[in-house]
């Protein structure tokens, strides 16, 4: 096909006539005969330099050369027409990026680049429907090599400088229906016009807005790794493992954004066998959130030291997130453990209920009144308890596991005690049988904290290596021989170590002393023992703590709890919630001593 004997025009437009009538124009203008001096002659405009004169032709695209056109067009453009799609035309830069084509051959012989890229099929499409049809950002190799699995070039010595290198492009190929019309004499001796469909590829370059999206991408992944990396650095890198409870504890973040949230959680010992668990969620998202969330955390592990009870803990932290950032709240629940009672005391700042499961598998929530989150000032909170006996679990969690964007986050909470009263197995196992129960995967769109623990019941030989003595002191010059007779007789019973023996013997007696000098009645002593270490422990009524001082060679008393906290590997002291104070000491236990 001769290409000057054909045109291209878009469905449903008429070619203007060939031949064109001149138009007449009316004169411009007409000068006023005046045959007074009454009326002045009308004046005569001017046409402003550069402007179309009035009876100038308006110009039209008739005249305009397709070929000239699409040859100068920087994007890549091939003409194709008929159901095998023959070719055209092919402009300079489509020749220049894939070399030369002959026109008349089919596109699946002479267009190999198309049928690689998937276009066939589409304009095949094109031409039955009539309607145009893209594929966005294509690649193509500098060479003309569709898709290719080699690397990128890397530089050589020949050719140092980056910016010289030919690099790969990303084409958008956009594929729209057209007619093909060709003037042939054979048609008729007035040069009649026989059509047929076509299909016109224009293919631009998006090469520059591609590589800007993926090193936009590269630097989110970038930023949400560090952010990511910020949060886990900020969680405890490892939990601490209380005797009497075995616990575990999942992290995951949420979306593929680099905007992490505040979630945080963590176990402190607290001496005595007692042990707090603590998590929570700042609100909102990103490298700020999981700041204001450290810092939490710090200050949560400072004030657990002070063994405060929980609503003590939550009211010093909400005067702490207010003095951080007042645009940030939190909430929060901290819940301190005490094998000896058997029960979860604990305190929520409008965080969610925490969950207990008793042996027979019934599931409660600890769903005593809370006070509000962490910032908001001016509010008391106060202290709740719930059983956790032996054979018991509870499982503490933040609102991502929960809340779901199109359901009410309390049907999140029993859909979580469903699951719950369900899992088994380790506490890392239930964390991670929770979180799929919920549906929390990878795209998760927020992040998700889960802390399980477990009370477990022990029986045969785990059994005795925990056991509980107690004796109640009525006071009086008897009171510290009785105590002294009672701890050696309980500790030679538990049959440890001489050595042991006698400074547990020593420990319990200065400890009795100092009750009896300045506490008030009732006191106990309190023995207690796990795998792992030796607990001597004595209450009385006086909530006045105890502090190491350092004695004058001449004073007569001062030097018991200084004993204590030498020959102890820890002691401490804190208030009793129906008041009186407890002063406690612990020895580790040998290493291989399980009798």
């Amino acid at each position: 096909m001769n290409f000057t004997r054909w045109s291209a025009r878009l469905p449903g437009t008429q070619r203007r006539a060939a031949a064109r009538t001149d138009r007449t124009a009316a004169p411009s203008s007409t000068t006023a005969a005046t045959t007074g001096g009454a009326v002045p002659a009308a004046r005569v405009e001017t046409t402003p330099a550069g402007a179309p004169a009035p009876d100038s032709p308006v110009p039209t695209l008739d005249g305009l050369s397709v070929h000239d056109i699409l040859g100068q067009v920087p994007a890549l453009v091939a003409l194709v027409h008929g159901p095998d799609h023959r070719i055209a035309y092919v402009n300079t830069a489509y020749a220049a990026l894939f070399g030369p084509r002959t026109t008349g051959a089919p596109a699946r012989e002479a267009l190999p680049e198309l049928a690689e890229l998937g276009l066939l099929p589409l304009m095949d499409q094109v031409l039955r429907s009539g309607k145009p049809r893209t594929v966005k950002s294509r690649r193509v190799s500098a060479d003309g090599t569709v898709n290719p699995a080699a690397e990128a070039p890397t530089p050589t010595d020949a050719d140092p400088d980056p910016a010289t290198r030919p690099r790969h492009g990303y084409y958008t190929f956009t594929c729209s229906p057209i007619e093909i019309g060709t003037r042939d004499a054979a048609h008729g001796p007035d040069g009649t016009e026989a059509t047929q469909p076509g299909v016109l590829v224009f293919a631009a370059d998006v090469t520059d807005q591609v590589e800007a999206a993926e090193r936009l991408r590269a630097s989110e992944r970038q930023q949400r790794e560090a952010a990511v990396t910020l949060q886990r650095s900020l969680l405890p890198q490892e939990l601490e493992q209380p005797d009497d409870l075995r616990v575990a504890a999942t992290y995951q973040p949420g979306g593929k954004d680099a905007a992490v949230g505040g979630d945080w959680y963590d176990v402190i010992t607290l001496g005595a066998g007692r042990t707090a668990l603590v998590i929570g969620d700042v609100m909102g998202r990103g490298v700020r959130a999981a700041a204001v969330m450290g810092q939490l955390r710090t200050a949560v592990r400072a004030y657990a030291r002070l063994d405060l009870p929980p609503h003590e803990v939550l009211q010093l932290l909400d005067g702490l997130a207010t003095e951080i950032d007042p645009s940030q709240i939190a909430t929060c629940v901290y819940a301190v453990h005490d094998p000896n009672e058997g029960r979860l005391v604990y305190a929520s700042a409008g965080h969610l209920p925490i969950l207990v499961r008793d042996p027979d598998g019934t599931v409660r929530r600890a769903a005593e009144p809370t006070g509000p989150p962490l910032g908001t000032g001016g509010w008391l909170h106060t202290s709740g308890t719930v059983p956790l006996g032996p054979g018991s679990s509870a499982v503490l969690y933040t609102d991502g596991l929960v809340e779901r964007r199109d359901e009410d986050i309390y049907d999140g909470v029993e859909a979580l005690e469903r699951a719950f009263s369900g899992a088994t197995g380790s506490p890392q196992v239930m964390c991670d049988r929770l979180i799929r129960a919920l549906g929390v995967t990878a795209d998760h769109d927020d992040d998700v904290a889960v802390l399980v623990l477990q009370h477990p019941a022990r029986t045969g030989h785990d059994a005795e290596l925990f056991h509980n003595a107690a004796l109640e002191l009525l006071g009086g010059v008897e009171a510290a021989p009785r105590a002294r007779a009672f701890a050696s007789g309980v500790l030679a019973s538990w049959r440890f170590p001489t050595e042991l023996r006698d400074l547990g013997v020593l420990a319990a007696s200065e400890l009795v002393a100092n009750s009896l000098q300045h506490g008030t009645p009732p006191m106990r002593l309190r023995m207690r023992r796990t795998d792992r270490r030796l607990i001597i422990e004595v209450t009385d009524g006086d909530d006045h703590l105890p502090r190491r001082r350092r004695a004058e060679p001449a004073d007569e008393a001062g030097r018991g709890i200084s004993i204590v906290a030498t020959i102890a590997s820890s002691w401490g002291s804190r208030r009793t919630p129906g008041g009186g104070k407890a002063v406690w000491c612990e020895f580790a236990l040998p290493a291989g001593h399980t009798s």
